[in-house]
This record gives structure tokens, sequence and C-alpha cells, in this order.
């Protein structure tokens, strides 16, 4: 306290002037309209661009949340798309009645680990079994195809990723309908490429032309996969088609796991027809 009182004394002139020079400032703008708006201005700039780096700060910190909430939203909405659904469609004596059921579900996770730079690459997200996700389901995120789960625990999974050798996917040229299958090129190790074979030479495929899925595999129809570089001759009935993928496989943080209602009826049928033609 003694060193407080030696403090104040020695700079009383200071303190002095201060407090006359903020009683002097307080009745200037009390008595005067122009000085007394001018502060209020002032103030409630300094206030507000307090408060806009306050709440700058906590969407920050809610990041997170944030983007786990779109995530859960998207996956409900992409159950919604037509593309989603199982069309019932009857014809009989020319009339048509449509029911839709759904067929594609979709599980939100995030990805926690990932590789791009290997020949064969790998994910692991933070859902498994207990979330209802078996091996085999495919797996996108908002920008296109991601891959097929490899394997399963309670809590967690693994994705062979669509960089990887021995991943190949259905797919069409969006114009042409004509479909072949998607493979990664593992030459260079580039993660933004692929090729899509099997596509009769006799397509005109155009540099820029939308590629999607085909809807004979895991995937639904219709999901943007990526667009065409370049094409080449494979032999002399196909082509090779160079694609520019959508996803940037690097920078992946949520993905969404197609969970299909009629994916048990689907395989026990193709497997008692390869039965039965053996």
């Amino acid at each position: 306290m003694r060193n407080l009182w030696i403090f104040i004394s020695k700079y009383n002139n200071f303190f002095l002037f201060i407090l006359f020079f903020s009683a002097a400032v307080a009745l200037i703008v009390k008595n005067n309209g122009f000085q007394r708006a001018s502060a209020l201005n002032s103030s409630n700039t300094v206030i507000g661009g307090i408060y806009q780096k306050i709440d700058n700060f906590t969407q920050y910190l809610n990041l997170k949340q944030t983007n786990k909430d779109l995530s859960e939203e998207n996956a409900y909405l992409r159950s919604q798309l037509k593309s989603s659904l199982y069309s019932k469609l009857i014809e009989q004596d020319s009339v048509l009645d449509s029911l839709g059921q759904t067929q594609y579900t979709y599980i939100v996770a995030r990805v926690i680990n990932n590789s791009i730079h290997q020949k064969n690459n790998y994910l692991t997200i933070n859902r498994g079994s207990e979330e209802g996700i078996v091996k085999g389901m495919g797996v996108i995120s908002s920008h296109g195809i991601v891959g097929i789960v490899l394997n399963v625990s309670p809590h967690f999974a693994t994705i062979q990723s669509l960089l990887h050798a021995d991943t190949r996917v259905s797919a069409s040229l969006a114009n042409s309908n004509a479909f072949g299958s998607l493979v990664w090129g593992t030459e260079n190790f580039d993660s933004r490429k692929a090729i899509l074979k099997d596509i009769p030479n006799h397509v005109k495929v155009r540099p820029g032309e939308e590629v999607v899925t085909s809807g004979y595999s895991l995937f639904p129809p219709g999901i943007s996969i990526g667009r065409v570089i370049k094409t080449g001759k494979s032999g002399d009935s196909f082509l090779d088609i160079e694609v520019k993928l959508n996803n940037d496989f690097n920078t992946l943080q949520y993905v969404y796991i197609i969970k299909d209602q009629f994916a048990s009826e689907k395989r026990q049928l193709e497997g008692d027809t390869i039965a039965t033609n053996e």
C-alpha cells in the first residue's frame, strides 16, 4: 500500500490531468448535441467492432459443429433426391401408377486418416458397425465418389479409396449414357485424374463432358464424378478417356456412406443366377 501511495504522489499531476480532461470531455458531450452524437457514433463503432471480433471468434470455435450439422442435413437431402428413390411404376390397361420408396440412405462420417500418394490408398472414418456400416458399401463426398468400405469395426471403418489399383466403378458419359469402368490412372500418382475404360470408339466424346455414375454398381445413378480431359484409343474397339476428378482427396473431411435398402436382395438374386448357369 505504501508503494502505491508513493506512486500516486509521484505522478499526481498526470492523474489530475486525466481527471480534469475526462470531466471536460463529459461536460462538452453532455451540453453539445453535435459532440454528443459524434461521441455516440464513435463508441458504437468501437463497441460494434469488438462485438464483431467476438462473434467471428465464436463462429470459428463452432465450425466443427457447424460442419457436422451441414453434413447431416446434406445426408438427409440426398436421401430425398429422385436418384435415391426406387420407383414402383406399374402399367396396366394404359394406366400408370408411380410410387416412390427410398432406396438409398446416407450415413455421415468424418475422415480421420487418409493417404493419396501410394499405389493403393485407404481412408479411415469414425463410423462403424454400430452405425450400420458393413463391408462393400459405397462412399461418396459432396463432390463425387470416394471409395468402397473395406473393413469394419464397431466404431471405425476403412475405405478402399478410388485412388487404389483394384477399385473399379461403373461410370457413364452424361451426354451419350455410354458406360465403362472408371479406374485410377496410377501413373505419376495424380490424385485428381482417373481413366474411364471400355467406351466404344464410335461414341463421340468431347473435352469437358461430364462423367457420372451409371447406377450399375454400388452408387446411385447420376452422381457427378468429373469431366473429360482427353481421349485415346485402347486397341481397335475401345477408348481410354482421361477424367479430371471433382474430388480433392487431399482435403476430404466428411463423407457419406451409401446404404442401399435392396442390396441384399440384389446380391442374392445375382448369386442365384450365376449358380443356375454354372
